[in-house]
């Protein structure tokens, strides 16, 4: 039997930057009309954009996304889940 790895954590190495780049902006709460004005693409590029992420993610709608992006470190919304960044002496520190 074929493995279908399909799980959202191990398909967030298959997004682009520009699929990670829209998922930011869903977080953030944009619809898709107002990410094609920010990105300055068209509604339908993003409405394709949204289809590959969910179907590489295994989300099923954009609040799946959204909780898929917070548990794999995608996004950061007010200092929950946020990255940690390396500072200039090599000792990494939580910057919201």
């Amino acid at each position: 039997m074929a493995s279908n790895d399909t799980s959202p954590i191990h398909g967030q190495g298959s997004l682009s930057d520009r699929e990670l780049q829209i998922v930011e902006l869903v977080a953030s709460g944009l619809t898709n009309q107002e990410i094609s004005e920010k990105l300055e693409i068209s509604k339908r590029t993003v409405d394709n954009h949204i289809s590959n992420i969910l179907t590489k993610t295994a989300t099923g709608n954009r609040v799946e996304l959204f909780r898929w992006a917070l548990q794999s470190g995608k996004v950061c919304i007010d200092e929950i889940n946020c990255c940690v960044l390396p500072t200039p002496d090599g000792v990494e520190s939580q910057e919201a």
